[in-house]
C-alpha cells in the first residue's frame, strides 16, 4: 500500500512541477516528507520479506508473549472460536505441509482457521506486526514478532517449539506454510477475461454505459456482520448499505449522547475497533454505555476506571481489554461524553 501511495505522490509532483511552471504562486506550496515520516508509512512486510526487520525469537519465549498480550481473545493455543475465527485449530495434517495444500479446506463442515488458509508467512508477520495487540497495535518489537509467529507456527506443528525464527529462516518456513500452493485465479475477484484485474487499465474513451458486477457476496451473507449502514462512522461521504438484519433497528443519524463524540481520541486508542456510536460492533455502541450510566453520579469515575484498566461480563463475554495508553485526563474527556457531562 505504501508504495502505492509513493507512486501517487510522485505523479502529483509531477503534475505539481508543471502547474508550478504556469503558476509562482503555488511555488511554496508543501513540502517533502521526511525521513522519519516515510519510515512510519513503510511498514509493510512483502511475500519476499522485503520490509521484515531483522530479529529472532522461538516458540518458548513467543508462548510467554502470547499468554500476555494475545490469549485474552485467542485463547491460550490460539484454538478459541468464541469472539474471532482460531488462528488455530487441528484441520492440517503432515500430507497438508507436504504438499501445500490443506485437503481441509475442501469439507465445508470444517473450521477454517487462519493457518488452513494463509498462503504467504509475511501476511501473517505482516498483519501481527501492524494491528496487534489488539489494543496496542505497532508495540511489539522485531524479536517479540519473531517470536509469536514461531509460537503460532509451532502449534500447527509447523516448526519446532526451539526452532529459530529470524529474517533468514522465514524463506525456509515458507517452504512448509500448509497452504502455501492453494492460491487461485480463477475467480473474478482476480482473473477477467483472463487478464488478473489489478493491472486492468482505465477507460478513456468509447467506454461501455454500464459494467455488470461478476463476483459479490451471496444475499446469505451480506447481513453477516450486522447493518453496515450503522457502522460507519458519522462524517464523510460514505454510508453504507441497509440491510434487514433480524432484531436490528432501522439506521439513524442520532446520536444519544449529549454531545459530540470525541472522535479524535476515540480513533487514536483504538477504540472504534470494538466499538461504533451507534449498535453493537464487538463491543457495545457508544450509545448502549452512555444509555446505561447517564446521569449517575459516579459514572465518569466508573468508565474512566473501565476503559484504563478493562473490565468483563457486564456487556457479555467479551472482555474489555486494558487500555494503558489512553491517559486519565483522555479518559475524563470520553467518560464525560458518555455520561452525558
Amino acid at each position: 500500500m505504501f508504495r502505492l501511495v509513493k507512486v501517487i505522490a510522485a505523479v502529483s509532483l509531477a503534475l505539481g512541477a508543471t502547474n508550478l511552471q504556469a503558476n509562482e504562486a503555488w511555488k511554496d506550496l508543501g513540502r517533502n516528507a521526511t525521513e522519519a515520516e516515510v519510515a512510519a508509512w513503510d511498514i509493510d512486510i512483502r511475500p519476499d520479506f522485503q520490509g521484515l526487520k531483522p530479529g529472532s525469537g522461538n516458540a518458548e519465549i513467543g508462548e510467554e508473549i502470547f499468554l500476555e498480550k494475545c490469549a485474552l481473545c485467542h485463547g491460550d493455543f490460539g484454538e478459541s472460536n468464541e469472539y474471532f475465527a482460531p488462528l488455530v485449530l487441528g484441520n492440517i495434517t503432515e500430507e497438508d505441509i507436504e504438499t501445500g495444500r490443506v485437503a481441509a479446506l475442501k469439507d465445508p463442515t470444517r473450521v477454517r482457521t487462519t493457518l488452513m488458509k494463509i498462503n504467504n508467512l509475511s501476511t501473517l508477520m505482516d498483519f501481527i506486526n501492524r494491528a496487534m495487540p489488539w489494543n496496542a497495535p505497532k508495540t511489539l518489537t522485531p524479536d517479540e514478532l519473531y517470536s509469536v509467529t514461531a509460537y503460532i507456527l509451532s502449534l500447527a506443528y509447523i516448526i519446532e517449539p526451539d526452532f529459530e525464527l529470524n529474517q533468514d529462516t522465514v524463506h525456509d518456513v515458507q517452504q512448509l506454510m500448509p497452504n502455501r500452493n492453494g492460491m487461485t485465479w480463477d475467480h473474478g475477484l482476480w482473473k477477467i477475461d483472463g487478464k488478473p484485474d489489478v493491472v486492468s487499465k482505465r477507460c478513456m474513451k468509447n467506454c461501455a454505459d454500464s459494467v455488470e458486477v461478476i463476483s459479490s457476496l451471496p444475499d446469505y451473507a451480506k447481513p453477516a456482520h450486522g447493518n453496515l449502514y450503522d457502522q460507519h462512522r458519522i462524517f464523510g461521504p460514505t454510508r453504507g448499505v441497509v440491510y434487514e438484519v433480524e432484531g436490528g433497528e432501522e439506521p439513524s443519524e442520532e446520536v444519544s449522547a449529549a454531545s459530540e463524540p470525541p472522535m479524535d481520541l476515540l480513533a487514536a486508542n483504538g477504540c472504534t475497533g470494538c466499538h461504533q456510536v451507534k449498535g453493537k460492533l464487538v463491543g457495545p455502541g457508544f450509545d448502549e454505555v452512555s444509555a446505561k450510566y447517564a446521569g449517575q453520579a459516579d459514572a465518569v469515575e466508573y468508565l474512566v476506571g473501565k476503559i484504563r484498566n478493562g473490565g468483563g461480563g457486564v456487556w457479555g463475554g467479551m472482555p474489555m481489554p486494558a487500555m494503558p495508553q489512553v491517559s486519565e485526563e483522555q479518559a475524563k474527556i470520553i467518560a464525560s461524553w458518555l455520561a452525558g457531562k
